[in-house]
């Protein structure tokens, strides 16, 4: 995708903003419990939930795009004039219709012994500001637009990155085409986008981050009732600090791939289980590992099994990564199991879990096969809040209980202790570089990881979030001169 198909999609949906504030709004109502995300025709029954977009809870998803809101054309459902921004018809029918988002999120992170080592803590006052707005011109064709603005001030800052720190950037800027051949429903969306369709732990928006992460290129898609299959071809975003203007399609990284998915028969009442195998190919121009920087194409094959039956929770995927590195073949693995249970019948009672996940490691310092696991862009704060561990030459075990001692106080107790699998490579910080020093440290112990999470959800709009993680460091960090390091975050959210 160019610079210039990106700034015109903007621009032509922005500019509609001054007609749809005046457009008519009486037109019917949608029938009573019409629930589609709108980028799918009504027959589509394959479960929204798990189509590849991410979960909507409350009318709200992370992607903005994957919300609908076509039931606010009935203006008795509107509470507050934000409602009325979630559906601004512009023809007559309402078939032509414009749907606004935003959000402002205002954090503080405070980190002692920053990456670990004895020294002034840091503080990190952030600020987010998101604008969206999504064109659906009738039920086959629609255009996404949405800037951002990350800002970033506090103390020992050294150069925050472009994820943190960037003036304004185009976002997501995309446009899609669905149509329905006899029960399935095929589309594709070509343009700068978010994309998140397979295990959390292996690609995320990072929504820890200030600035998400987005892609560029296309994906497609066919789903029937119990049977679905992504296809796409995306190139990564290398982020600029300044304008719209330097933010550029990254030709060195290249991901593409296929996904699946199976909606399984039901093993209890009310069970709901999905089956994801996939096939991906994540090429890199300039891979470091060990020391040395070489061409990468990493394969991988895997499947994701997920879903809940009764109380129990499960999300479990498995891995096997091939190609090369350089001249060196690549085999590593990578397992994730989580799962939770929750102890009472209501959706608020206690939950435990566990988490047991393998990520292989080894060969990173050497000519030989390489081991060292890799997740293409997964979620960063899975196994430290302050971004010190990844799945990458990493054995992690976490309990974890889960409780709402009021109605909208979630809040999450997890003890994680770590290891690495191969004592002869580096321990991996979230960004893929390893701690200098360790691959050279005697031992498999790497540390042990407190953690405290407290979400108070006022509205599905506004919400107050806390942390807290305490990393006590094990006899390999000790061994190369790494210390204990307390990570505080604590940020308000609103969004409409």
């Amino acid at each position: 995708m160019t610079l210039l198909l990106r700034h015109a999609t903007c621009a032509a949906i922005l500019a509609l903003l001054s007609t749809a504030a005046q457009a008519q709004t009486s037109v019917a109502p949608v029938e009573a419990g019409e629930t589609r995300n709108p980028a799918t025709p009504t027959v589509t029954a394959y479960p929204s939930a798990a189509a590849g977009d991410g979960p909507t809870t409350a009318g709200y998803n992370l992607s903005r795009w994957a919300e609908d809101w076509r039931a606010y054309r009935d203006p008795a459902k509107r509470d507050d004039p934000l409602d009325r921004l979630k559906y601004l018809p512009i023809d007559s029918d309402g078939d032509v219709y414009l749907t606004l988002s935003g959000e402002l999120r205002l954090r503080v992170n405070e980190t002692t012994n920053p990456n670990l080592r004895e020294s002034p803590a840091q503080r990190q006052d952030i600020n987010r500001i998101v604008a969206g707005a999504d064109l659906h011109v009738g039920p086959h064709f629609r255009a996404y637009g949405e800037v951002a603005h990350g800002g970033i001030a506090g103390r020992n800052l050294g150069t925050p990155a472009a994820t943190l720190r960037n003036d304004l950037i185009v976002q997501q800027a995309f446009v899609e085409g669905n149509a329905t051949i006899g029960d399935v429903a095929v589309g594709a969306r070509y343009g700068r986008q978010e994309f998140t369709d397979g295990a959390n732990l292996l690609i995320s928006q990072r929504d820890n981050n200030t600035i998400r992460f987005v892609l560029n290129g296309i994906r497609g898609w066919a789903r029937g009732s119990r049977v679905r299959g992504d296809v796409f071809d995306f190139k990564f975003t290398r982020y600029g600090t300044e304008g719209t203007g330097d933010d550029r399609v990254d030709d060195t990284r290249r991901f593409s791939g296929v996904t699946a998915g199976f909606v399984l028969p039901p093993v209890a009442e009310g069970s709901k289980l999905y089956v994801d195998p996939f096939l991906w190919r994540l090429r890199s121009d300039a891979a470091s590992w060990g020391g040395v920087t070489a061409r990468e194409e990493r394969h991988y094959q895997g499947v994701h099994f997920w879903g809940d039956v009764d109380r129990l929770t499960l999300d479990w995927t498995v891995n096997h990564q091939g190609g090369s590195f350089g001249n060196r073949n690549i085999d590593a693995w990578q397992l994730f199991l989580a799962q939770t249970y929750r102890l009472g019948a209501a959706s608020t009672a206690p939950r435990i879990g566990l988490h047991a996940d393998y990520a292989s490691g080894g060969g990173a310092y050497g000519d030989g096969t390489l081991h060292n696991a890799a997740a293409p862009y997964g979620n960063n704060i899975y196994y430290s809040y302050q971004l010190s561990l990844t799945p990458t030459n990493l054995v992690a075990l976490a309990p974890n209980v889960t409780v709402t001692p009021l109605k909208k106080l979630r809040v999450t107790a997890e003890y994680q202790f770590s290891w690495r699998d191969s004592e002869s490579d580096s321990v991996y910080r979230a960004n893929g570089t390893g701690f200098a020093g360790t691959e050279l440290a005697d031992g498999h112990k790497i540390g042990d990881v407190a953690r405290l999470q407290a979400v108070y959800s006022v509205s599905p709009r506004l919400s107050f979030t806390g942390r807290y993680e305490h990393l006590d460091t094990g006899p390999v960090l000790a061994r190369a001169g790494y210390t204990d390091s307390d990570f505080f975050a604590g940020w308000v959210s609103f969004r409409f």
